[in-house]
């Protein structure tokens, strides 16, 4: 898995922070606040993520609704998962880790149920 570059990153962001699936329209005029960015651009990143899986999308009129098809935490523990794979000591690299981690991360480790 490829980490998501800085443009596709901040649309798989909004779209996940919305929790609903969403128009390249509205993508644009989210992204268009904070930079100058074309709609083409908009949506042919839209279309490279869902190509590549990370986006659903279903018809609405001559328009697509995209949505993402897994959530920012399973990205995110994918990411995590990828990075220890390029140790091969991998129990190591894990150790080093939870070391570096705060205790507040610790604790909510101590809680989780997967």
């Amino acid at each position: 898995m490829r980490q998501l570059g800085e443009l596709e990153a901040a649309i798989m962001d909004r779209l996940w922070e919305w929790g609903r699936p969403a128009l390249v329209r509205e993508v644009v005029d989210e992204l268009s606040q904070d930079r100058s960015i074309a709609y083409t651009t908009v949506m042919t990143v839209m279309e490279n993520l869902h190509r590549k899986g990370w986006l659903r999308r279903q018809r609405d009129g001559r328009a697509w609704r995209y949505e993402p098809t897994g959530s920012r935490s399973g990205y995110t523990a994918a990411l995590m998962s990828e990075a220890l794979d390029t140790n091969p000591d991998r129990r190591t690299a894990l150790a080093h880790f939870v070391l570096q981690m705060s205790p507040h991360d610790a604790a909510q480790i101590g809680r989780a149920h997967v």
